[in-house]
């Protein structure tokens, strides 16, 4: 029987919060906002989607207020299908539904 990938309750917020953006660029603190999940819980989510080739990820432009760049996210196709799979099976989170920091 072939084994079954386990999704986290993390990750479900973040495919969930991703897919509500229909492919609008986000970035990392406005994924945490949007989440409500801890920075040491998020990148490292991040980084798992993108290194299995679930997400795009590129460089904010230059900001002409001279501000740091910032690493944008969005989901590509095979994320939007991993989105979509694991949503109808676990179901849309609740908002209120709390994640331990």
């Amino acid at each position: 029987m072939p084994r079954r990938s386990h999704t986290s309750r993390q990750a479900i917020k973040l495919l969930a919060v991703l897919s509500e953006r229909s492919g609008k660029w986000s970035h990392g603190y406005d994924l945490c906002v949007g989440t409500g999940l801890a920075s040491g819980t998020l990148y490292p989510l991040l980084a798992r989607l993108n290194d299995h080739g679930f997400l795009e990820a590129k460089w904010e432009d230059s900001p002409i207020d001279g501000s740091p760049r910032r690493h944008l996210y969005r989901l590509n196709a095979k994320g939007r299908a991993l989105a979509e799979e694991r949503l109808d099976e676990f179901g849309h989170p609740d908002p209120a539904w709390s994640v331990a920091r």
